[in-house]
């Protein structure tokens, strides 16, 4: 279950950043670490993490998760930024 925690991490970033090439590394002692394989060799991106302090390494590395908006929530930012600038 602590592995599930750590790939499910790994895999939204994955959707986020549009890169695949990201991995989990898990080592003894339940640490983790990241590693971008897209230059075709491991590159550590993160040092050895507990569990939790993976999962908010990784939730904060690369792009941020786009943000779901409804047509009235951009009607009103719309609006917003009209009043501000006139």
């Amino acid at each position: 279950m602590r592995t599930t925690r750590a790939i499910h991490a790994v895999e939204r970033l994955k959707t986020r950043s549009g890169n695949p090439q990201f991995a989990a590394i898990s080592l003894s002692g339940g640490l983790f670490y990241l590693v971008d394989k897209s230059s075709g060799t491991d590159k550590k991106v993160s040092d050895p993490l507990t569990l939790d302090d993976f999962v908010k390494f990784v939730d904060g590395f690369g792009p941020p998760k786009p943000r779901k908006a409804s047509k009235l929530d951009i009607a009103f930012e719309e609006q917003i930024k009209k009043s501000k600038g006139g």
